[in-house]
Order: structure tokens, then sequence, then C-alpha cells
């Protein structure tokens, strides 16, 4: 199987390529189609599958149609070195298109995170801590998302994010498309997903 298959618009074929990507991996050709339909996913595969690629490719597809400067796509993550990781395939994978993105975590300072929210992002990578901080402020608007990613669920469980995770929740749209995506499976992940 191709990436060609699975509908992905021409301009993130041609980041594919030149990124040396050929064919999906097994959660990213399972996964895609169905976020691609607009359905909620709970996807679990191992670190190292290409789990990033199989929410960042349809959330891309999406967004490149639609409003501009909105938060339309927020995808929470446990540390502020996977929020960079996650931040930097976006960037990679959007080269020379829209929507861009951004990344939002504690343990430094937030008046540049705060100046980079105003401009206006379609992608929002954020810690759950930091998020939460940005949004008692005022500062960071959740109600135009209509994608939320929560990834490496269990690990976020394992840390102690729940309260905060059902704390963003509070924030975003009923209407949103949800996806999880984990390494593992416990009950905790069971529970929020239904």
């Amino acid at each position: 199987m191709h990436f060609e298959s699975l509908n992905i618009i021409e301009p993130i074929l041609r980041s594919l390529k030149e990124e040396g990507y050929t064919s999906p991996t097994p959660i990213q050709e399972q996964a895609i189609p169905i976020v691609l339909k607009g359905n909620d996913l709970l996807g679990c595969a191992q670190t190292g599958t290409g789990k990033t690629a199989a929410f960042v490719l349809p959330i891309l597809n999406r967004l490149l149609v639609g409003p501009e400067n909105l938060t339309r796509a927020l995808i929470v993550t446990p540390t502020r070195e996977l929020a960079e990781q996650i931040h930097q395939a976006i960037q990679i994978l959007a080269e020379g298109i829209r929507p861009r993105s951004m990344a939002i975590y504690g343990g430094v300072s937030s008046k540049p995170q705060i100046q980079a929210l105003s401009k206006g992002f379609e992608i929002l990578v954020a810690c759950p801590g930091r998020l939460l901080d940005l949004i008692a402020q005022g500062r960071a608007n959740l109600s135009n998302i209509e994608i939320l990613v929560i990834d490496e669920a269990d690990r976020m469980f394992d840390m102690g994010f729940l309260p905060d995770i059902r704390a963003i929740l509070k924030h975003l749209p009923a209407g949103r498309q949800t996806l999880l995506f984990s390494a593992t499976m416990p009950p905790q992940i069971n529970a929020l997903a239904s």
C-alpha cells in the first residue's frame, strides 16, 4: 500500500516523498482512513511505529481548507520533549503549506508562547499544565477545536494527568473529533474513551 491510496492530498504527499516516506506503517494504514472520515479513534501501537504521522497526516489534510489563524486542532501530550517532537514533525510534513503549529509547555517562560498564541495557529501541541494556565489567563481559546488528540494516553495517566485532561475537555466543543493514541491499553483509557 502507498500513501496515495489513503486519500492524502497532493501537497502532503509531496512532503512525504521529500522526506523519504514511501509506505504507511500498519497503524497509519489502519488509522488514517478512519480519521479522514471524521470518526473518533482509539489507536494502540508501540512507540516507534508511526503513531504521530497516523494523526498528523489526516489533521493536515483536513485543516488545509477552512479558516486560518484559529486553533482547530489540539494535541495533548505528557512531556515537553514529546510536544516539541510532534511540533517538529508537523513543521516537516506541512512545509510550504498551512496549517501552522506551535508547542506550549512548562519549564520555560510563558511570554513567548503567549505572544505566539496571539498571532494564531491552526494546530496547538500542548502539555496539560501550561495549557490550563493559559486557559485560566484567557490566552488560549479552544472554542474552535475540531480535532482533539490525546497522545501517549497511557503515560499521561501514569503521570497523573487524568484530572487535567478532564479539565481541558470542559473547554472544548462537544462535537469535536477525538483521537486517543497509546502504547498500552490500561483500564483508565477505556474509561476515558467511553
